[in-house]
C-alpha cells in the first residue's frame, strides 16, 4: 500500500548527498513545469513539491520516493 501524503507532512528521501528531510508545500496532481522541465502527475500519481529542511532548496518527487516521518496534527 502506499503512503497518500499531505501538505504539510514531514517526509524523507534519497538523495545523491544521502538522506535529505524536507516539509512538502504542493501536490501536483496534473502534468507541471518545474526547473524547465516537463514532470508528469496524475490525481492517482501525484508529485509533490518539498521544502528541504537543511538548506531551503525546494525538490519534486513522486510518492514512491519518499518515506513519511511524521504528519502535521499528530502527537
Amino acid at each position: 500500500m502506499t503512503t497518500t501524503f499531505r501538505i504539510g507532512d514531514r517526509v524523507r528521501w534519497n538523495s545523491e548527498a544521502g538522506y535529505v528531510t524536507g516539509t512538502i508545500i504542493v501536490i501536483h496532481t496534473q502534468d507541471f513545469e518545474y526547473k524547465g522541465y516537463r514532470h508528469r502527475a496524475s490525481p492517482e500519481n501525484p508529485q509533490y513539491e518539498i521544502q528541504s529542511d537543511k538548506t531551503d532548496h525546494v525538490a519534486a518527487h513522486r510518492g514512491s520516493a519518499l518515506e513519511l516521518i511524521s504528519r502535521e496534527g499528530d502527537a
